[in-house]
C-alpha cells in the first residue's frame, strides 16, 4: 500500500496497492498457511458471487492451483437471482470443482421460514412467503451515532409498506437471518472434513473491523486473506486477477433479504468507496475536513462517520473474540 501515515491530506491513492506485489504476498501466504501451520491439502471457499469470495478463490488457485480448491455454491429460495449464476461463472472462469448445496431443505428444517413469516406479521399481518422483505437503517444525525431500522415489505402487486422495527423484533429476524451463514459454513467444514481441506475466510478489513459479519458464520474461516484489505484494494485485485467483469463491476449487495438491498442500505449507510475512506482516515488520523474534501462528502457527514465507526468497533468488539478461557496458572 503506497502512503505514509500521518500525512496531511487524506487521498484515495492512499488506497491504491501494488496488486502484483500483493497477489505474491499473499499467495505466499495461503500456501505457507496450509503446509505449516494447517497441514492440510487445500482449500475449501464458499462462492457467493460477490467479490470477496471471489477474490479469495482466485489467490487460492494462484497458490495452490485449481485442483486443490473447492467451490461451493449454496443458494436458498430468497437469496438474489444472480447469486448461483455468478458463482458457478467464477467457478468456470478459475477451473475449479464446484459442488452446489441447496440450503433451502435445511433451513425448512430449522423452522426458519416458518418462524421469519411469524415474526414479519406482527408488525405487516397480511405478510406472507411470497412477499419480499428488507431492513433499511436510518440516517446519522447529530444527536444519535446509534442506528434505528426499518422493516420494507413489498406485496406481490407491488405495494410497498414500511415499519419502524423494535428492538426486540429485530433481534430475532437477525437471529433467524443468522442460521443461512450458520448453514453454509456449516457444510464448508464438512467438505473440508471429508477432502482434508482448509475453510477459507473471505471477510475484508471493512466487515471485520466494523462487525458486519455472523460470529461462527461467513465470518469464521481458518486462515483470512482479505482482512486486511479495505473493499477498494479487493476491487482491485479483482481486476488484476482476471475476474469476470460482470463480478469487478457488480456493487457490493447485501444478499440477506428477499427485497434487493445494497451493503450501504443496510449497515454501512455509505456506498464503501466513501466508507472505505472515513475507516482508512479514522483509524489514520486524518482530519474529517480532508476526508471531505476527497470525498465530496459535508465534512459533518464524515465526523458523524467517524463517531459510528468508532462506536461500532467498540460495541461489536465481542464478534471478533476468540473463546475466553480461565489462564493457566
Amino acid at each position: 500500500m503506497s502512503g505514509v501515515t500521518g500525512a496531511k491530506d487524506f487521498s484515495y491513492e492512499l488506497l491504491d496497492l501494488d496488486c502484483q506485489q500483493e497477489t505474491m504476498r499473499l499467495t505466499a501466504f495461503i500456501s505457507e498457511a496450509l503446509t505449516r501451520y494447517l497441514r492440510k491439502q487445500g482449500v475449501v471457499v464458499g462462492l457467493s458471487g460477490g467479490i470477496d469470495s471471489s477474490v479469495t478463490a482466485a489467490l487460492c488457485v494462484r497458490a495452490l492451483g485449481p485442483k486443490r480448491v473447492v467451490g461451493l455454491l449454496m443458494p436458498e429460495k430468497a437469496s438474489h437471482q444472480d447469486t448461483l449464476k455468478l458463482s458457478q461463472l467464477v467457478g468456470e472462469r478459475l477451473k475449479i470443482r464446484t459442488i452446489l448445496r441447496e440450503i433451502t431443505p435445511i433451513l425448512t428444517g430449522l423452522n426458519f421460514y416458518e418462524e421469519m413469516t411469524s415474526c414479519l406479521q406482527e408488525l405487516v399481518p397480511d405478510y406472507a412467503e411470497d412477499w419480499k422483505w428488507k431492513i433499511s437503517a436510518s440516517e446519522l444525525t447529530e444527536e444519535r451515532i446509534f442506528t434505528f431500522f426499518w422493516l420494507v415489505v413489498q406485496s406481490p402487486l407491488g405495494v410497498i409498506i414500511k415499519k419502524r422495527l423494535p428492538a426486540d423484533t429485530l433481534r430475532r429476524i437477525v437471529a433467524l437471518s443468522n442460521f443461512r451463514q450458520r448453514v453454509r459454513k456449516m457444510l464448508e467444514y464438512h467438505y473440508a472434513d471429508r477432502f482434508n481441506y482448509a475453510v477459507a475466510g473471505t471477510s475484508n478489513l471493512l466487515e471485520t473491523d466494523q462487525g458486519f459479519f455472523v460470529k461462527l458464520g461467513d465470518g469464521a474461516g481458518d486462515f483470512k486473506p482479505l482482512a486486511h484489505l479495505y473493499k477498494t484494494q479487493v476491487y482491485q485485485l479483482a481486476e488484476y486477477l482476471g475476474l469476470p467483469e460482470t463480478i469487478t463491476s457488480r456493487q457490493p449487495t447485501a444478499d440477506i433479504h428477499p427485497l434487493a438491498q445494497g451493503q450501504d442500505e443496510f449497515f454501512f449507510l455509505l456506498p464503501y468507496k466513501e466508507m472505505d475512506a472515513c475507516l482508512y482516515g479514522e483509524k489514520n488520523g486524518f482530519s474529517p475536513e480532508s476526508v471531505a474534501r476527497a470525498t465530496g462528502l459535508a465534512e459533518d457527514k464524515v465526523r458523524l462517520a467517524y463517531k459510528q465507526i468508532a462506536h461500532r468497533r467498540n460495541s461489536n468488539a465481542y464478534l471478533r473474540f476468540n473463546p475466553l478461557v480461565v489462564e493457566e496458572k
